[in-house]
């Protein structure tokens, strides 16, 4: 295959980022078709040279010309819009989380296990960060010994909290929006999966969540298969940027990542102190991870090869996101059963 031909499903915050890196930063691809319910959203897409639009998935599943779809669309859509376009024949790159609940992502998994002839990936694009894939090869080589605690923070900034409102009514709950990255990790540097799980929340400053039945942050504490121990710290008020950094402590050393959340290597000094600016969004903290992902996509549909991110991958961390957010509404330790 010359070049695949992708549609994508979503021209939010995250679906501008991979729409523009599939029209105009990756080799072998080509953006041929979007769809989208904003108005707002159409100009972008034709300024990338996209001229198939779509208001309705399905009829651009029918109609468009492409080999592949990238779902980018809101959480509650995904695994069926996955389903769907697998059973049209289409590759599927999809965002994270898998679904919202683990009966959608399992008739997504099913619908992967259906057509073995296909590519499908899942969007956990911090594994295609240069600073994690560097710890995850310290980790794998023992520089470290044997790790047995991961500490995760994911803070989103207050300056888009109002999207966050918005949007927390069908995001599945603050663990499975916000800390599903930060699972997956756990799951991925420990080499474990997790068994038990306590989590709490809290609402300070925007009683909006608490109205949504959501909280605006959040803490959960993991106990994992091999012994290993894990903690997550999500919220969506962080009043200086976006703050996102995970800490692996093993028996022979610590590894930290993005410890300080730096815009780059530059300092202001000025009458206040010596300052480091903070990222602003996580499209800037991860842009290459998000492209590096896309561009893996693409090559493994082309070369035939297989993903490192599975359905499966997205299956378990959702059943570990689904087990946090019972533990945070019943406020009691939940066993995880993984299908």
């Amino acid at each position: 295959m010359d070049t695949l031909r992708i549609g994508i499903v979503g021209l939010g915050r995250l679906g501008r980022v991979h729409a523009e890196n599939i029209a105009c930063k990756i080799p072998g691809a080509r953006l041929t078709a979007a769809c989208t319910t904003r108005p707002e959203t159409v100009e972008f897409a034709r300024q990338l040279g996209v001229t198939a639009l779509y208001t309705d998935f399905d009829r651009m599943l029918s109609e468009a010309e492409m080999d592949a779809v990238a779902v980018i669309s809101t959480s509650s859509e995904h695994c069926r819009q996955i389903a769907a376009a697998l059973d049209a024949g289409k590759h599927v790159f999809s965002e994270k989380p898998l679904g919202v609940n683990l009966e959608q992502c399992l008739q997504a998994q099913a619908a992967v296990e259906r057509h073995p002839e296909l590519t499908f990936m899942l969007g956990f694009m911090r594994r295609y960060d240069p600073s994690y894939a560097y710890a995850k090869q310290q980790v794998d080589a023992g520089v470290i010994g044997t790790p047995y605690l991961v500490k995760a923070t994911g803070l989103d900034p207050e300056a888009v909290v109002e999207d966050a409102i918005r949007f927390c009514k069908n995001s599945g709950g603050i663990f499975l929006d916000a800390g599903i990255h930060d699972i997956d990790l756990m799951r991925w540097f420990l080499g474990s999966e997790a068994e038990e799980v306590y989590a709490l929340g809290a609402t300070f400053k925007h009683p909006e969540f608490r109205q949504a039945g959501d909280d605006e942050t959040g803490l959960a504490v993991f106990r994992f298969a091999n012994g290993a121990m894990g903690s997550i710290h999500v919220g969506r008020t962080c009043p200086y940027g976006y703050h996102v950094e995970t800490e692996i402590v093993g028996t022979e050393g610590t590894l930290r990542i993005s410890a300080v959340p730096e815009k780059n290597l530059a300092r202001v000094y000025g009458p206040g102190g010596v300052r480091a600016e903070c990222v602003a969004s996580f499209p800037e903290r991860f842009r290459e991870a998000y492209l590096l992902e896309m561009q893996e996509f693409v090559d493994c549909v082309r070369t035939g090869r297989r993903p490192g991110t599975t359905v499966y991958d997205g299956v378990r961390s959702t059943a570990v996101g689904y087990a946090t957010t019972e533990a945070w509404r019943t406020g009691r330790p939940v066993k995880i059963h993984l299908p």
